[in-house]
């Protein structure tokens, strides 16, 4: 479990094929302090298991499902990615319950600046759109996001500053693609009401 509270931007160092799967190295200083071998790590907002550590950063494998749900199959050596290690009991929970399961991938539509802010516009499929709502919770790359507006199958944040400079979305450019986590609230209620609306003695 995370909280989508970015601690730091870390830098891919390599990537290598190991077998079916992709060994991706991380270098980080914050995050890196107190992990372990098999701790949960969230990058770019997908939660990944530590299988190794080294002074500078730590590994992990990207598995064949991973590079297809997520856009980290474009990440590259040098590449900026979000970092956040699990959240312990007994911590703030400052932002929303983020599970590191990608539920899709969105494009970024573009950027506009307003007063402080950075107006973010994203394009979703229609598949996940429903689950986003005005002042409702989204997890982009892993950051606990508020969404301030919802058209169809678009939706934008608002990046204040002191976002901005902390996360690595800023640094993107419309047209690349970015992981979506929506509110698993929302994802509980909807199959909740399924199984109350499907007909009695249905399979």
């Amino acid at each position: 479990m995370f909280t989508g509270l970015i601690e730091e931007v870390g830098t891919v160092r390599s990537l290598r094929q190991d077998g079916d799967s992709v060994v991706l190295s991380v270098g980080a200083e914050i995050v890196r302090d107190g992990l372990a071998l098999g701790d949960s790590v969230s990058i770019d907002g997908a939660c990944l298991t530590v299988t190794s550590l080294d002074p500078g950063g730590f590994e992990v494998g990207l598995a064949p499902e991973t590079l297809r749900r997520t856009a980290l199959d474009e990440v590259q050596e040098g590449s900026s990615v979000n970092l956040e290690r699990a959240v312990r009991v007994g911590d703030r929970l400052g932002g929303h319950y983020v599970q590191g399961h990608v539920d899709a991938t969105a494009t970024i539509v573009g950027f506009r600046p307003e007063g402080d802010s950075l107006v973010t516009t994203f394009e979703v499929p229609s598949s996940i759109a429903p689950y986003i709502v005005e002042k409702g919770f989204v997890a982009v790359d892993g950051t606990s996001l508020t969404v301030t507006e919802r058209v169809d199958s678009r939706f934008s944040v608002a990046l204040i500053s002191y976002t901005r400079e902390r996360v690595g979305l800023a640094q993107k450019s419309p047209g690349q693609r970015v992981n979506i986590e929506v509110d698993i609230i929302a994802k509980y209620v909807q199959s909740l009401l399924e199984a109350r609306l499907q007909p009695e003695g249905a399979v």
